[in-house]
């Protein structure tokens, strides 16, 4: 696989909250227009705040630290995290593990539903109707946005948790 050049930025405020990207992406995957396979999921709140939300890629990932058979890993050219569907025993670990809540479990598949960038084009970025979700260049500023959005994120869990 090449190495990636391009990350997705979440940016919520643009958000409608229409679940497209949650359809296009369990279409793209599964041929089924059904969003609890879908690898991104759109937190709805009240007063109109919506928040799409997968896989962020994270630099130190808790799923592939938290996997006791190595089904998840961190490819080092690509930064992806990546499912070894024939190494997953099927025990949710990396599921409990994420802190983001944005890894599923397929019961039917017996594997774990993460982002995988639709192998460099991904499915929700292209039916956005709002550009909310983008696949933009891996360049110093995206990276910058997306890390304050993740700590945005993660500021908001542990306000929850206290």
């Amino acid at each position: 696989m090449e190495k990636t050049e391009h990350l997705l930025l979440i940016t919520p405020d643009r958000c409608i909250g229409c679940g497209t990207c949650e359809l296009a992406c369990s279409l793209g995957h599964e041929e089924e227009f059904r969003p609890a396979v879908s690898r991104i999921s759109v937190h709805r709140f009240e007063a109109g705040v919506n928040v799409p939300m997968t896989c962020l890629q994270c630099d130190k990932p808790a799923c592939v630290a938290g996997c006791p058979t190595g089904a998840l890993e961190k490819d080092t050219e690509t930064g992806m995290v990546n499912v070894i569907a024939s190494k997953c025993i099927g025990c949710r670990m990396c599921v409990m593990a994420c802190p983001f809540g944005n890894i599923s479990y397929s019961m039917a598949e017996k594997q774990p539903l993460k982002c995988d960038h639709c192998g460099g084009s991904p499915m929700c970025v292209e039916f956005c109707p709002t550009n909310a979700i983008e696949y933009l260049p891996a360049d110093t500023a995206t990276i910058r946005r997306k890390k304050a959005f993740s700590a945005k994120i993660a500021a908001g869990i542990s306000e929850v948790e206290i």
